[in-house]
């Protein structure tokens, strides 16, 4: 359905008058669009208003992982603060000592971690 309306309004972000074809638009362009919206997004990160949702993420999983006593490598990653990788090689090393319940299902004791971080 197309419309007949044609309004002369300004663009918010640049200032140039333009004819929208609607009541409610606000940029003259796709691009005034997007560097209006970079700039208040990148304004709230000066402000420190956003939280990166690594961070929250992160955040969130210590605190789940505080009550449990075995943990994946996964978790065991997390609360060491390095890689998968980095935590199955100190349990191929010997440094790290876990158990494999099966063939892709190792557990770590909270224990052995502690002995490493301390």
């Amino acid at each position: 359905m197309s419309t007949n309306i044609r309004v002369e309004s300004t663009c918010d972000f640049c200032g140039k008058n333009f004819i929208a074809k609607t009541l409610k638009t606000r940029y003259c362009s796709h691009t005034c669009n997007s560097r209006d919206y970079k700039m208040k997004l990148k304004n709230k990160k000066l402000r420190g208003e956003v939280k990166s949702r690594k961070d929250n993420k992160i955040s969130k999983d210590l605190e789940a992982l505080k009550h449990k006593e075995y943990l994946s490598a996964q978790d065991a990653a997390i609360i060491v603060g390095c890689s998968t990788k980095t935590i199955y090689r100190l349990l191929n090393d010997g440094t790290i000592k876990g158990v494999n319940l099966s063939k892709r299902l190792t557990r770590i004791n909270k224990k052995s971690l502690d002995k490493i971080i301390s």
